[in-house]
């Protein structure tokens, strides 16, 4: 009994060393290693063996990369520990699910072979992923091809593929070294070209510069999230930020998310002056995080958005942010017993529309995202087309002194990857950073400091392949894997009727 559980534990182990792979260690072999090894245990397996090897190594993936889950909800959501630590458990459980389903669906497309190995199992994999990024509104928090960004040659196909491509990468590269056991030419010939054409992409450039670069002040605000909306706190709150405003001396000014806690018609009308009178100034302007209350739904119901305002030299605008968070703003039907155990405020906000244009500021267009945001890569090209920097304002407040905001900042050295556009990242804990067109952080501010980051971000315009057909391409590529697949495994099985008839063994 104890040895059949043994291929479940080796592949829950892979699951757990996987993590390594991403930031903040960003040892990315890692990752494709340990899915070589979880491919070798499922070559063979029949389709519930296969489910359960997913399963394990998923369930070792995400209780080890997204454990910080439980100091959002305990720590700061006030739900009592055992119960968070037993909500985290189920969670990842439950999303462990699709790595499950993913080898299982492999081992029904393709019997046991190369077929399966080097087609079936890739293929199956990131399908699974990609649908991990959009089923129940979506979380794409450690798909592979995020380990990559931004140093490995794999990352040099984000702006082609995005990073679902590059997680097809990853495994098709994994299935490569499992076939290479028997086939070793056409496998490491195959991992050579592959890696190569990654590197040759990465010396290109996508885009060009709209002129020239703009200064700019990132402000990390580093108020605890356990303090952050305490009446007393606010004065503090709005003094800190009135004062690194008015220090700053940059043309754009960027505040993280929910900076003021604050709805925007309860703040002193001569307080937005201030800011905006200062960045007037420098014919610049002040991004500004803050909760809006903006009038009434259709059932009567006060309206509120988690949103970005300017205030400057530019025409007035916002941002309102679009696919919210559940539980934190949101509450999915039937959960809110959940949500009543927990003290998170504002659990509800309206979603913004997915076609918002670029904000105008600092004399650039800036494609704006509020913190979550960022992970839905294919989201985020409506605006960037006609951006020439992309900006995030995040509070990783939330996750505390764990790994999550520095897979935060890797997640969004992937977006600068697919847009080819530089990146400013204001969050209130950390990490704050600005990031160039090929995902390389350029400044970046200690997480649980309070600090500006000043520096130049140059703006670019132009569109990658990305930009133009999303993840049309990639989803093509698992079409062609899945055919190549089948098409295997019928001349194999064909090959296996006709052999007998006319080789040796029938005389």
């Amino acid at each position: 009994m104890r040895s059949n559980l043994i291929p479940y534990a080796i592949a829950a182990l892979l699951g757990a060393l996987t993590p390594l792979g991403f930031a903040p260690f960003g040892w990315f072999p890692i990752p494709l290693l340990t899915l070589a090894g979880l491919f070798w245990l499922a070559r063979e397996a029949a389709p519930g063996r296969a489910f359960l090897l997913g399963w394990s190594y998923g369930l070792g993936l995400f209780l080890f990369g997204v454990s910080w889950i439980f100091i959002s909800i305990s720590t700061y959501g006030g739900m009592p520990a055992p119960i968070a630590a037993v909500a985290t458990l189920l969670f990842c459980a439950f999303i462990a699910l699709l790595p499950g389903l993913a080898l299982a669906l492999a081992a029904r497309v393709a019997a046991p072979g190369t077929a399966r190995i080097a087609f079936a199992l890739p293929a199956a994999w990131a399908l699974l992923e990609w649908t991990r990024g959009w089923i129940f509104t979506g979380f794409p928090w450690l798909a592979l091809g995020y380990s990559q960004a931004p140093v490995s040659p794999l990352a040099g196909y984000a702006p082609v593929l995005g990073v679902y491509g590059v997680s097809l990468l990853v495994a098709l590269s994994a299935a490569a070294l499992v076939v290479s056991a028997s086939r070793p030419k056409p496998a490491i010939s195959f991992l050579v070209l592959l890696w190569l054409g990654g590197w040759a992409l990465q010396q290109h450039d996508w885009t060009r510069p709209t002129g020239a670069p703009v200064s700019v002040s990132l402000l990390q605000g580093n108020i605890a999230q356990d303090i952050k909306f305490l009446p007393e706190k606010l004065e503090g709150t709005l003094r800190h930020y009135a004062h690194a405003v008015l220090a700053s001396e940059a043309r754009l000014i960027i505040l993280p998310e929910t900076a003021v806690p604050l709805f925007r018609s309860d703040i002193p009308r001569d307080y937005l002056d201030l800011l905006g009178d200062h960045a007037k100034a420098r014919d610049g302007d002040v991004l500004l995080g803050i909760p809006e209350d903006d009038g009434y739904d259709a059932n009567g119901l006060p309206r509120y958005y988690n949103s970005v305002i300017n205030l400057g030299s530019s025409p007035a605008a916002r941002y309102s942010k679009a696919h919210l968070v559940p539980f934190g703003e949101f509450v999915p039907f039937g959960f809110r017993w959940a949500v009543n155990m927990m003290s998170i405020p504002l659990g509800d906000f309206a979603r913004g529309r997915f076609d918002q244009p670029a904000l105008a500021a600092g004399g650039e267009k800036l494609a704006v995202n509020i913190c979550y945001e960022d992970v839905f890569g294919e989201e985020r090209i409506h605006a960037a087309r006609d951006a020439t920097l992309l900006v995030n304002v995040s509070n990783d407040a939330w996750f505390g002194d764990s790994w999550a905001p520095w897979q935060h900042l890797q997640i969004g050295a992937m977006r600068s990857l697919e847009t080819s556009r530089w990146q400013l990242r204001a969050n209130n804990t950390g990490i704050t950073a600005i990031i160039d067109e090929k995902g390389r952080v350029r400044a970046q501010l200690a997480p649980f400091t309070t600090a500006a980051l000043s520096g130049k971000a140059q703006g670019l315009s132009g569109e990658t392949p990305f930009m133009v057909w999303g993840n049309r391409a990639f989803l093509a590529l698992l079409v062609a894997l899945f055919a190549g697949a089948l098409l295997v495994g019928r001349f194999s099985r064909l090959g296996g009727i006709i052999r007998p008839a006319n080789g040796p063994s029938a005389h």
